[in-house]
C-alpha cells in the first residue's frame, strides 16, 4: 500500500519508513512528487498542522497521506518552542540555530528545572482529502547545555532521557524506536491505520 509522509524531511523520512517497514507500507516521501507546493502551516496546535499537511498532499498526489507535526515544548519557557520548532530562529532556520537560541533562552535556568516534551501529532487523509485518523503522543526529558551524540536530528543531541541518561542523539536508532514521541504515536496508529485500509480495498 503506496502512502505518502508529507514532509521532505530525509531523516524524518527515514525514521517514519523504519518504523511502518514491517507492517507492509510502501512510505513514498512528497519529495517524490517535485510538482506539489510546500504545505504553509497555519494551524495553531500540532495537531491542526498535521490535518493541514495530510489533507493537502492527498489531494495533490490522489494518494493516502500521513501528515505529521512535531516539535519541543518547554515547561520554562512556557511550552516554547512549541509549533514553532522548525523555525525557533527564523525562516532560514537550521538544527544549529534553533539549538543555539534554545540554549540562550535558558542560559539562567538550572538543568533541574529544563524539564521538557517532545510532542508528535499525526493525521491520515485519504485521497480526497478527508482525515480519516488522527493521533498524538508525547516523550518527557530534559535539555541540557552541551550537545551530546550525533543520532537523530533537531534538538535531539541537547534532549536528555534521564532515566537512561542519555540524550536522543545518543541512543541507537532502536532504542529511540522504543522511547520516542515518534514511535509511540506511530504505535498509536498503525492498528487503526491497517484496519482502515483495509476497509478501503
Amino acid at each position: 500500500m503506496n502512502i505518502v509522509l508529507a514532509s521532505r524531511n530525509q531523516k524524518k523520512c527515514e525514521e517514519i519508513r523504519y518504523l511502518l517497514m514491517p507492517y507492509g507500507f510502501d512510505l513514498l516521501s512528497v519529495a517524490d512528487f517535485p510538482d506539489v507546493a510546500e504545505v504553509e502551516e497555519m494551524g495553531n496546535t500540532f495537531a491542526e498542522n498535521a490535518a493541514l499537511k495530510a489533507t493537502e498532499v492527498a489531494v495533490a498526489t490522489s494518494c493516502w497521506a500521513i501528515g505529521e507535526d512535531s516539535g519541543l515544548m518547554v515547561d520554562a519557557l512556557d511550552g516554547a518552542p512549541g509549533i514553532y520548532s522548525a523555525r525557533y530562529s527564523g525562516e532560514q532556520a537550521t538544527d544549529a540555530s534553533n539549538n543555539m537560541r534554545l540554549q540562550v533562552e535558558l542560559k539562567d535556568i538550572p538543568l533541574e528545572k529544563r524539564d521538557a516534551r517532545y510532542i508528535c501529532s499525526i493525521a491520515v487523509s485519504d485521497a480526497e482529502g478527508n482525515v480519516q485518523l488522527a493521533v498524538a503522543a508525547s516523550c518527557r526529558g530534559r535539555i541540557i547545555s552541551t550537545a551530546r551524540g550525533t543520532n537523530g536530528f533537531g534538538y535531539d543531541p541537547y534532549f536528555l532521557i534521564p532515566e537512561y541518561h542519555r540524550t536522543f542523539g545518543e541512543l541507537s536508532p532502536l532504542v529511540k524506536q522504543h522511547l520516542s514521541h515518534r514511535s509511540r504515536a506511530f504505535r498509536l496508529l498503525i492498528p487503526q491505520l491497517r484496519i482502515i485500509l483495509r476497509a478501503s480495498d
